[in-house]
């Protein structure tokens, strides 16, 4: 009788290890120092940084990116197509909403600051510091200008 609690107690610990494994194998962990920034896709003017840390806002389903922007960086008004959710992690961003830059409307979302905007929402942002935001939606992620001459693929 005690071999067959010690074999079903030997058994748990296996499963629970496998288990354990399991879960350990779909974590994934991203060091600060650890991230690959390239340039900033196309559809943003030249000084962004961007590092996509999980899926692809090219394909359907949930991603998630980061983005780095100079200090006086300017997002012209654009709106995308998906909801954008946004966690300010370093410097601060200035966000604005309509169809017109107009800094007087715009609310400052310090570090730690996280803002969602509904699928549509005409926007602008800029910087005076670098900051980096950490972006995350769902796929595919496109950004439209309200103003088509303000889209740098355009240029």
């Amino acid at each position: 009788m005690k071999s067959s609690f010690r074999r079903l107690g030997l058994l748990m610990l296996a499963a629970m290890s496998l288990l354990s494994v399991s879960a350990r194998g779909q974590a994934i962990m991203y060091m600060p120092d650890g991230l690959q920034w390239t340039d900033g896709p196309a559809s943003l003017l030249p000084g962004a940084k961007l590092v996509v840390v999980k899926g692809d806002p090219t394909q359907e389903g949930l991603f998630t990116m980061r983005l780095k922007f100079p200090a006086n960086y300017k997002v012209q008004p654009h709106w995308h197509t998906a909801d954008e959710h946004v966690t300010v992690i370093s410097g601060a961003l200035h966000v604005g909403m309509g169809e017109t830059f107009d800094p007087t409307v715009a609310k400052n979302l310090p570090i730690g600051a996280f803002m969602v905007m509904p699928v549509g929402t005409r926007h602008f942002a800029w910087t005076e510091q670098e900051t980096i935001i950490q972006l995350h939606g769902m796929g595919p992620w496109r950004v439209n200008y309200v103003n088509p001459k303000d889209d740098p693929r355009n240029r």
